[in-house]
């Protein structure tokens, strides 16, 4: 039996090499996924025409000239992106600023790398049958909204205008593509939904459509890195996404239509043909940003009674614009401990 034995561990000998090389292809090469010298890098989204630069990147497979292999995951809200960079299920995360403000308030390490784009047309959606003229008559009426997005911020806004609050309303939180059925159904009175959705409460109301157009908020679209994120790998994101809007100003009907092609049928070429021209693009880090972050974190910390400092020093920190900076040094011009 000796023999046996020793044949046996030669053959083992032999395979372990063979083994390891096996693995390594499958798993893309090692812990960073390095196939065939790239590393693996994973995004977590939301609001595709917001993130068009990032959705285009991986419909036109930009990703490899900065050494990249992107696996890009769309998740319902923004909220949801940045719960997935939070919990480590994805390294970098396209979120709106109201979930990255309150997840700073709340003691959670967001570290915001770039302002992707900014977006202010507003719909607030009602019906012709409550009479809805101004954002003062929603006073008493049940207003459909998705909590913890910043549409939430929005209708804190509208309110704010007509120099109401959300004690003045009842506020029914609903997913985002649960506010068109609910004012079909007259479950809610108005709503605020993401614009992607603008269209749908058209068609379910007809008729009876009606809205109120608001342009007292711009919503921040932000690329979030997680705690396992080095500079020079987001660095190297940064420039895929600077490479990307490029690509999109030089030819933007090739871009709406990487998009719509990379929603895989949750974005119809209406839409997007309609709103991209409404988004303002570009990775930054400006002054502008500071504020809007500053003026909101004010807002959630007394609606949500959340612990953390909301002045302009405590968001500051949670900026990291090294890595942009490495990118494009003309990106950044905001100041930061």
């Amino acid at each position: 039996m000796p023999r046996p034995r020793a044949l046996a561990v030669v053959l083992l000998a032999a395979l372990f090499p063979l083994l390891a090389t096996a693995c390594a292809d499958a798993d893309g090469g090692g812990g960073d996924g390095d196939g065939g010298g790239r590393r693996a890098v994973t995004l977590a989204g939301s609001d595709q025409l917001a993130a068009a630069p990032v959705y285009l990147a991986q419909e036109r497979s930009l990703w490899a000239a900065e050494g990249l292999d992107a696996t890009l995951t769309t998740l319902p809200t923004g909220r949801d992106a940045l719960n997935a960079v939070l919990g480590g299920q994805a390294r970098f995360g396209v979120v709106g600023d109201l979930p990255a403000v309150t997840a700073a308030l709340g003691g959670r390490d967001v570290r915001i790398v770039a302002d992707l784009s900014r977006f202010s047309d507003w719909r607030l959606l009602t019906r012709t049958d409550r009479s809805v003229t101004g954002f003062g008559a929603l006073k008493g009426l049940k207003v459909g909204v998705p909590q913890g997005t910043n549409v939430e911020y929005a209708l804190s806004r509208m309110l704010a205008s007509a120099g109401l609050t959300a004690a003045d309303v009842t506020v029914v939180n609903l997913a985002p593509n649960q506010v068109a059925p609910a004012l079909a159904r007259g479950d809610v009175d108005a709503g605020i939904t993401f614009p992607s959705f603008y269209d749908a409460a058209r068609t379910a109301l007809g008729a009876r459509y009606a809205e109120l157009p608001f342009t007292g908020y711009t919503a921040h679209t932000l690329l979030v890195a997680g705690p396992s994120a080095g500079d020079e790998e987001t660095t190297a994101v940064l420039r895929t996404v600077l490479g990307a809007q490029r690509a999109a100003a030089a030819d933007p009907a090739a871009a709406r239509a990487a998009v719509v092609a990379q929603s895989k049928g949750a974005l119809q070429a209406g839409y997007v043909d309609a709103f991209q021209p409404r988004y303002a693009y570009g990775a930054s880090l400006t002054p502008e940003l500071l504020a809007d972050l500053s003026d909101e974190a004010a807002w959630a910390k007394a609606a949500q009674s959340l612990p953390g400092a909301a002045d302009r020093s405590a968001l500051s920190a949670r900026l990291r614009p090294g890595p942009l900076r490495a990118a494009d040094p003309a990106a950044v011009t905001v100041t930061t401990p």
